[in-house]
């Protein structure tokens, strides 16, 4: 094993294409209790862009690898006295940062160290680019479901961002489950591809009136169970369409992203309803599940979303994989309206190369 890696640095705070730099930086040594991963593949997320302009919930030390979500790989060695995988098992890597808790290595550089209770063995039958976005979009969609709302067979979820990477997996998982879904979505050629996913109902926000769908849907008192991404007017019409005792889960805010002003970054409710139809609103973030969270129930929770995987009841598509040499088409790509594919860095040996053949296989 080399001496010497390749690491993207961000240097400081700010647009990701200013800030990332290719860096060689000495292979780290795991201490007690972490193990030396060698990684094979990490995606690129929105949120990963997020942290390095330091609009996100947690804050780096900069400079600072980039990527806290993420990744696979093989173990190269364990620390002493260190339980886990064997040296040369391969991984799935859930690099979130816990809030509140320590800091973690980010994903994009060959080698990382990490809690060895964050490490899950992956069958070779799931490909690089399916495992390594096992531990965030898959997690959150599970944890939506079935831990924050507890959504039951015949039960009506509605959903908005529904063509979105989670808005997908929840559909795929709901009807796995037996739950209806009401999908929201903005264009009106989106409707029959949600269909064809297994959206029960679908609302196009382009020509519909959301809360009026909703009665005509489930009825006129509305929906007792909702998850929102979308946060602004349109989070606060899904509000409107709760009945009464009704619970929102809102675990994203996409109209507010590039929002810089504080009075833009709100979903607007109506006092009334909350008050007299004592109607929930509550968030939730999946690095403050990890911090609250004993590693043993984290661990069984990704268990059971990599064997929904692997039994092909949800379904990752394929991602795009990039050397790191190409670190600003990438992280440009992530960010790109309906780009269709999650871009990915590969790692693979010596050279890019071999990596995306087994990205993509």
């Amino acid at each position: 094993m080399s001496s010497s890696m390749r690491a993207l640095v961000a240097v400081k705070a700010g647009e990701p294409t200013d800030v990332l730099r290719l860096e060689s930086r000495p292979v780290p040594a795991p201490t007690a209790g972490q193990a030396l991963i060698r990684v094979t593949a990490a995606p690129i997320h929105a949120s990963d862009l997020h942290v390095l302009r330091g609009r996100y919930g947690f804050s780096l030390d900069f400079p600072a690898v980039g990527g806290h979500m993420e990744c696979v790989g093989r173990v190269a060695t364990l620390g002493p006295d260190t339980e886990g995988p064997n040296a040369g098992e391969r991984v799935v890597v859930a690099a979130i940062p816990a809030v509140p808790g320590p800091p973690v290595s980010g994903t994009w550089q060959e080698y990382l160290v990490i809690d060895a209770r964050r490490l899950l063995p992956v069958p070779d039958q799931l490909s690089d680019s399916t495992a390594c976005q096992l531990a965030v979009n898959p997690l959150t969609a599970l944890l939506l479901v079935t831990r924050e709302l507890d959504a039951q067979p015949g039960e009506w979820l509605l959903q908005t961002a529904a063509g979105s990477t989670v808005g997908r997996l929840v559909i795929q998982l709901c009807r796995h489950l037996g739950i209806r879904t009401i999908n929201v979505v903005r264009r009106r050629g989106a409707v029959e591809e949600i269909t064809a996913l297994g959206g029960d109902e679908v609302i196009c926000t382009e020509d519909e009136d959301l809360v009026q769908r909703v009665a005509e849907i489930a009825g006129p008192a509305g929906v007792r169970k909702a998850v929102d991404c979308v946060a602004g007017p349109v989070g606060a019409q899904v509000s409107q369409a709760l009945a009464p005792g009704g619970e929102l889960v809102v675990y994203g805010a996409l109209s507010t992203h590039r929002q810089t002003d504080p009075a833009a970054l709100t979903v607007p409710l109506q006092a009334r309803s909350v008050i007299y139809e004592t109607k929930t609103v509550r968030g939730f973030w999946l690095n403050r599940w990890f911090g609250t969270t004993s590693p043993e129930i984290a661990l069984r929770a990704l268990a059971r979303v990599r064997d929904l995987v692997a039994d092909e009841v949800l379904s990752i598509p394929q991602g795009r994989p990039f050397p790191l040499e190409r670190f600003a088409e990438a992280v440009t790509l992530a960010e790109a309206p309906a780009h269709g594919t999650k871009p990915l860095f590969v790692f693979e040996g010596d050279r890019a190369e071999n990596g995306n053949q087994r990205a993509a296989g």
